[in-house]
């Protein structure tokens, strides 16, 4: 047998030199169009579906918020699976599909069913957000950022809005995810005391800061020889616009956050947080798209 096979490739030989080369040819032009990945996928597409409800217990997110989720997902075309679970204020469906079916119409079709049950929803549920497209073993690297003479704040600070930024512009990125550190906020501590002297509720004291913190329009003004824009620029840069901003006004004399509350810039609550051999640190993890490389 093998001295048949090599009979006739001796005596087609250059059929043969042709093919090899025709193969090797192309052989150099797919190899760098190959997908190279760390391991195979051995996890078919999933769609993920937050709802963050805060406030709410556990059982509260289960029954009010992840069970309609679920009745609403239920009966989609592909779904092989539906797994949830559910926390103090937040609720997390995982939505299964059936090997090949390609994500971008899976997470469609979640889109779809998930109108269905917003409407179901608590007044204290936000409205259900699919996580970023990634795969389902997707976290490819994971950095962790610290500083013996930076404040932890700036260090997040700077993570969020320069390291994650420049992440999310690398080709093949889906998602960059933060946690640990102090997330800078700023604090409206509301004295009760002075509420009920100046007659302020609560209340006015929300919409102020919120209408505190906005840019109005204000039109054009149209001359013979021009047209000039007018903007009523009102966004807090600094605390003292903030403390100085009016709450309403009491016989012509304007009432103010800081005749009410103190502001200050300081550490929002944590829950959870994130270190390095022991150290306090800002943990950075990137998560690759479906199809993108791994190693590159």
């Amino acid at each position: 047998m093998f001295s048949t096979i090599l009979r006739w490739v001796i005596n087609r030989r250059w059929l043969v030199v042709i093919a090899t080369v025709i193969i090797t040819l192309w052989t150099i032009y797919v190899i760098p169009q190959m997908q190279l990945d760390v391991f195979p996928p051995f996890a078919p597409p999933q769609v993920e579906i937050q709802t963050e409800a805060p406030g709410l217990a556990p059982e509260e997110v289960e029954s009010l918020v992840t069970l309609p989720i679920e009745s609403a997902i239920n009966g989609t075309p592909g779904v092989t699976a539906v797994r949830s679970s559910s926390a103090v204020g937040l609720s997390v469906v995982k939505v299964i599909f059936d090997w090949g079916t390609d994500i971008y119409q899976a997470r469609q079709l979640v889109t779809e069913r998930l109108q269905q049950a917003t409407s179901k929803l608590p007044e204290a549920a936000e409205t259900p957000q699919l996580s970023p497209t990634t795969s389902p073993v997707g976290t490819i690297l994971t950095y962790a950022f610290t500083s013996e003479t930076t404040p932890l704040m700036e260090v997040r600070r700077i993570v969020d809005w320069q390291v994650t930024n420049r992440l999310l512009a690398v080709p093949g990125v889906a998602q960059v995810v933060a946690y640990g550190g102090d997330v800078r906020q700023y604090q409206v501590l509301v004295d009760p005391t002075k509420l009920q002297a100046f007659d302020v509720s609560l209340q006015d004291v929300t919409e102020a800061v919120q209408a505190a913190n906005t840019n109005a329009p204000g039109g054009y003004l149209i001359t013979p020889d021009q047209e000039t824009l007018i903007r009523g620029v009102g966004r807090i840069e600094t605390l003292e616009d903030l403390n100085y901003s009016a709450i309403t006004s009491r016989q012509g004399t304007p009432v103010r956050i800081a005749d009410v509350a103190d502001v200050q810039i300081d550490a929002a609550i944590k829950r959870g947080d994130g270190s390095l051999n022991g150290k306090k640190a800002v943990i950075v993890m990137v998560n690759r798209q479906p199809n993108a490389d791994t190693p590159t």
